[in-house]
């Protein structure tokens, strides 16, 4: 067991992968992740080692009780505008944006925007148990919450990502048109797009989104396709799930939720209707869960 300090360093050093992958998936930001391990780093280069038995576990602890901490003070997640100052205050220290889209796109863009709508215990517990196997009695303690209280956490965090199929029959046909909505935007597939839009498709959105003075109503296919395209980048980080028990896309872009997509249908299963949804108020009022 490392009882030096170089020791517990070249231990860090090893498990800086893993350590990074916990702490991105409870932070959503690969920045903020960067960041709790340094501050992780800091703390375990200052702390007496010499006792520890699972050196491995001991700093996965660590890091996890800073991913805490900065999960617990994002008081403010969803107040800051939808514009470029909030995307940089948002990404910390800049991680390099290309990274960041294939880090969500293999850990799962969907699974990170329903995370982001869990309590930071919920989140926690979920990640460290369902996803990196770290025992409920080592997370109970972290949280100072029983072990019983910590598997209901995540329990109910396992529910919200896992999500319920919505009533409806044709689910599965709405999926597709949303999955092949979200395919040709991020393709900048206009011709698919019109495809998938009926004629007298209406685009409605709040003022946070562009941001606008006031709301905003788009009708006719070319225009609202020509809209989507305009939101190619957004694109990388939107994921399909449930938006209040309906099939709908939402972006969270470094792990915070920014914009939810909710769609209508018409009998022939082309979209009729877009509403996109910005506001921090609006957004905290929606049912987001995984499709199940």
């Amino acid at each position: 067991m490392p009882g030096r300090p170089d020791d517990m360093a070249r231990q860090f050093e090893r498990d800086r992968p893993r350590l990074r992958a916990v702490a991105y998936r409870i932070l959503g930001s690969l920045s903020e992740a960067d960041d709790a391990l340094q501050e992780a780093w800091l703390r375990a280069d200052r702390a007496d080692t010499s006792g520890v038995d699972n050196p491995s576990g001991w700093l996965t602890t660590v890091v996890a009780r800073v991913c805490l901490n900065l999960l617990r003070t994002r008081d403010t997640r969803r107040e800051e505008p939808l514009d470029d100052g909030a995307r940089t205050r948002v990404s910390g220290t800049g991680a390099d944006p290309a990274e960041e889209a294939q880090l969500a796109e293999e850990v799962g863009i969907a699974l990170l925007i329903v995370l982001d709508t869990l309590g930071p215990a919920e989140r926690l517990a979920f990640v460290l148990h369902d996803m990196f196997d770290v025992p409920f009695d080592d997370i109970a303690a972290m949280l100072d919450k029983t072990p019983a209280a910590t598997r209901q956490l995540a329990s109910r965090a396992r529910r919200r990502v896992r999500g319920v199929p919505a009533p409806a029959a044709d689910l599965p046909r709405r999926r597709r048109a949303v999955d092949a909505y979200l395919a040709a935007t991020r393709g900048g597939d206009f011709d698919a797009l019109v495809a998938l839009l009926h004629p007298d498709v209406v685009l409605h959105a709040d003022a946070a989104v562009v941001p606008t003075p006031e709301p905003f109503a788009v009708s006719g296919v070319e225009p609202v396709a020509r809209g989507a395209m305009a939101s190619m980048a957004r694109a990388r980080f939107t994921g399909a799930v449930l938006v209040d028990g309906r099939v709908g896309l939402a972006m969270a872009e470094h792990g915070r939720l920014r914009v939810v997509l909710r769609f209508d249908f018409a009998a022939d299963g082309r979209i009729t209707g877009i509403d996109v949804i910005a506001e921090p108020a609006r957004l905290n009022e929606l049912d987001i869960t995984g499709i199940g």
